[in-house]
């Protein structure tokens, strides 16, 4: 028996993709799986001393994590023309976020990256992602990063969107912006990899075809939304680039980084080794042709 630790975050698109591992919808044969919950920033930093065998990990943090972690073309959040948000409690433009001081939910978040990316000036507080709509009302920050959930329901608290940085991000690069993904350590034999990325795969599958059961357990995750806005959030991340990032998906991952390092926010990623599942793959095909280098 092997044991491998899957460690995601406590969110409601999380627990629907990895519901059918979970709670034994499918086989996972000879390998033993352990859950993990943590939040993403807390993930992102544990990658950093590749604690996790499996790890839901950031995009803004692969840079970093990359000579430890392969990337799985498998079980990604991905917005296509939405994405995280910045809001404020007043109408403001977004010019107006000069210099202004944003509460973030982390600064290895991808949504802080591409917060950088658009305004550079932006001082920061850090604070947990499910305070920071509170933070904000409160007066404690001028604008607030919103991940999560909170992308549906700012409106509630009286917060008005300052910016989508998904839109923002599809209209400079007409790509659809990846924002985290599952990462497998690279000590990991190559066929125990794939056969992770395959289980990944057919939790993600599961989940889609018995939608209303997966969502209703997601919504135990869900820090009190309602069905309708549950559904919604979950399909929202878990969708086709969920299944596959695909040639697109891979280029907008690859675009990320480029224009990331351009920018001097990240260290530079010279090449991208991905983790197929088993069906997938190509037996044939040598290691080095399934390294795509980046731009």
């Amino acid at each position: 028996m092997t044991s491998i630790r899957l460690a995601h975050s406590p969110d409601a698109d999380d627990a629907f993709m990895f519901f059918a591992l979970e709670t034994g919808k499918i086989s996972t044969g000879d390998i033993q799986i352990t859950h993990i919950r943590e939040d993403i920033e807390s993930l992102n930093q544990k990658a950093l001393r590749g604690d996790y065998e499996i790890t839901a990990i950031s995009f803004h943090a692969y840079p970093y994590v990359s000579d430890k972690y392969a990337l799985m073309t498998v079980g990604g959040s991905v917005g296509e023309g939405y994405g995280p948000l910045v809001v404020a409690s007043k109408k403001i433009k977004l010019h107006q976020l000069k210099k202004k001081l944003v509460a973030i939910p982390g600064k290895m978040t991808t949504a802080f990256l591409a917060l950088k990316m658009l305004e550079p000036t932006v001082a920061i507080i850090v604070r947990p992602f499910d305070t920071i709509l509170d933070v904000v009302k409160e007066g404690k920050a001028d604008a607030g990063l919103i991940i999560h959930e909170g992308q549906l329901t700012y409106e509630e608290m009286g917060l008005f969107k300052v910016v989508d940085l998904g839109k923002w991000w599809s209209d400079e690069t007409k790509l659809p912006l990846p924002l985290g993904g599952n990462a497998v350590r690279r000590d990991l034999p190559l066929e125990l990899q794939r056969r992770c990325a395959t289980l990944i795969r057919q939790s993600v599958e599961y989940a889609m075809t018995h939608r209303e059961e997966a969502v209703a357990y997601a919504l135990s995750f869900g820090r009190g939304l309602d069905p309708e806005k549950g559904s919604h959030f979950i399909g929202m991340y878990v969708n086709k680039w969920t299944l596959d990032y695909g040639r697109r998906g891979k280029k907008a991952i690859q675009t990320l980084f480029h224009h990331g390092y351009e920018k001097g926010l990240i260290p530079e990623v010279h090449s991208i080794d991905w983790v197929e599942p088993d069906q997938n793959s190509e037996e044939d095909i040598p290691a080095e042709e399934q390294t795509e280098k980046i731009p």
